[in-house]
């Protein structure tokens, strides 16, 4: 369906011409009209989906609309926060400003990003100019109303993404308190992948008369994700990573690890065997990890090695392939992590390596997928001869470790 007949608003028709979307995702098509029309909605989606955009457009539309009808009246009231989004982590917060940018400035609206472990005053001094959408992570958002920086009085439209991710970081009595900031008079959009009890908990105390949207739940993977398994050796799971990231056809590749320590071991391995590459993990700083992404969008970089910490926020358009080095903890995890390719229903691969320890983690996973992975059985990488390396913290170690010179100095005035 084309966004014209999804009745948006001329601006913001330029603004999607201008960023080259026609057409509407199946989550836009079936949340944008219900969202102009000031429906509260539960909407179940993956992401990948398009929900992003989904509730950016209709937020903006309806902002934009009532700013015309209410100038006259009370002009000064489009300097106060009207729309709230409150995402779980920064990296997705900001991943929702970035969609939020290219149509904001048609509508003429403002909008900014706050989260934590960064220095608040350039966040304070946006909020102080003139801003009419927030997108926050509930941490700093509620470290700023304490200080008096932010009130949510004049909130129209209250967002939450990414529901499950939330609850899994945050206490419901942290999302619970930010809620009973806001007027009850409110349109609340509710977005979630998966469905757990604490989540419906969630929905009703703040969903009036909802209506529902399910878009390719957590427990179905696209037919455009080609997933294949590989029953492993322990000791060949480099051979085979490197065998893997030299692929000529394979552009961009995101590996997926389980811990901190075997990220930062398989990025030097990584490097070690010529393939540009980098890491993201939890002890990286944010921006860092912004510049990782980028340069794994702009092709600086081949290969990305990260934890969970991006199973949920990466959005990369093109990726090739995800590689599940270590297969995850849960299975839900691993349907998040093979959705970073694949995305807006572009072809993908996914590949996990599965060693004896984990035949129990592969089982859960295609219960929970409905299928059968596709079961790889050239075992060619076992001649692939790798690298010799050392991680950088073995190599402090063994500096150490040095025996020092018994040769006699002799010095003389």
């Amino acid at each position: 369906m084309n966004f014209s007949e999804l009745n948006v608003i001329p601006p913001l028709l330029k603004a999607l011409d201008r960023e080259w979307f026609s057409d509407a995702t199946e989550v836009q098509e079936k949340v944008i009209p219900l969202a102009i029309s000031w429906k509260d909605i539960f909407a179940s989606a993956r992401t990948g989906s398009g929900k992003t955009l989904a509730f950016t457009l209709p937020t903006l539309h309806t902002l934009y609309n009532n700013r015309l009808k209410k100038w006259l009246i009370e002009w000064k009231i489009k300097r106060k926060i009207q729309a709230l989004i409150l995402a779980p982590t920064r990296e997705l917060a900001i991943q929702i400003g970035e969609t939020f940018a290219p149509y904001s400035t048609n509508v003429n609206m403002k909008h900014t990003v706050i989260y934590g472990w960064v220095n608040q005053f350039h966040q304070v001094k946006a909020i102080e100019k003139w801003v009419e959408i927030l997108i926050a992570t509930p941490g700093r958002l509620e470290d700023l109303i304490s200080q008096g920086v932010i009130k949510l009085s004049y909130v129209e439209i209250f967002i939450l993404d990414e529901a499950d991710r939330m609850l899994d970081m945050w206490s419901l009595s942290d999302i619970q308190k930010i809620i009973k900031r806001i007027p009850k008079s409110k349109q609340t959009l509710f977005f979630s992948a998966t469905m757990p009890a604490k989540v419906k908990e969630l929905s009703k105390e703040i969903l009036s008369n909802p209506e529902h949207v399910t878009v390719h739940t957590t427990s179905t993977t696209t037919d455009t994700i080609i997933q294949k398994v590989y029953f492993i050796n322990r000791s060949y799971k480099r051979q085979l990573l490197q065998q893997i990231t030299k692929r000529a056809e394979l552009s961009s590749i995101v590996v997926f690890v389980n811990t901190l320590d075997e990220c930062e071991k398989v990025y030097e391995f990584v490097k070690s065997s010529g393939v540009k590459c980098s890491y993201i993990n939890k002890n990286k700083k944010q921006n860092a990890r912004q510049l990782a992404l980028k340069a794994l969008k702009d092709g600086d970089i081949k290969v990305l090695i990260a934890t969970d910490i991006a199973s949920r926020w990466l959005d990369i358009s093109d990726l090739s392939c995800v590689v599940n080095y270590d297969l995850p903890l849960d299975s839900e995890t691993y349907v998040h992590r093979i959705w970073r390719t694949a995305r807006a229903w572009k072809d993908g691969l996914a590949i996990s390596f599965c060693t004896n320890q984990d035949k129990e983690k592969l089982t859960k996973v295609e219960e929970l997928i409905g299928q059968k992975l596709e079961v790889v059985k050239d075992d060619s990488y076992k001649d692939v001869i790798v690298p010799r390396w050392q991680s950088e913290k073995t190599k402090k170690i063994n500096e150490k470790k040095r025996p020092r010179s018994k040769k006699k100095r002799h010095y003389w005035k």
